[in-house]
């Protein structure tokens, strides 16, 4: 179906969002898709308010001992007390295809730096990674 004004298109979250890159305006990645805010619009129907990102997100929806656990050890590697769960707000999306691409960079968002504390700390300095200097 064509796209035409006032037109807005329905899409399976859990088909077009989830686990998906999330790309900044600069065309980095900035997270994965781990989990949807939704609010309940007007009409009764749901809408994503906010893609959710980061261990925070990800292991309530994966549930379980693992989830729990995964849960439990972002939140002892957070210096505050209760951490909040990366936030994206839906209306930075701009538009999905592969990814979800959002109108701003990942400094700009504020995520949780978790990814890039393991990339530094885990990623980076196994052998034949690219970035362990050899």
């Amino acid at each position: 179906m064509a796209d035409r004004p006032g037109f807005r298109r329905q899409y399976d979250a859990g088909l077009h969002l989830l686990d998906r890159q999330i790309v900044g305006r600069d065309g980095l990645p900035v997270a994965k898709v781990d989990d949807l805010e939704l609010r309940v619009r007007a009409d009764g129907r749901l809408a994503v308010s906010a893609l959710l990102v980061g261990p925070g997100a990800l292991g309530p929806r994966v549930g379980g001992r693992l989830g729990r656990w995964t849960v439990s050890i972002w939140r002892r590697l957070r210096p505050d007390a209760d951490p909040p769960t990366g936030r994206v707000d839906a209306t930075l999306v701009t538009g999905t295809d592969s990814a979800v691409h959002v109108t701003a960079t990942t400094e700009e968002l504020g995520l949780d730096g978790f990814e890039r504390w393991v990339r530094r700390y885990v990623v980076e300095p196994i052998p034949g990674s690219g970035h362990d200097g050899s």
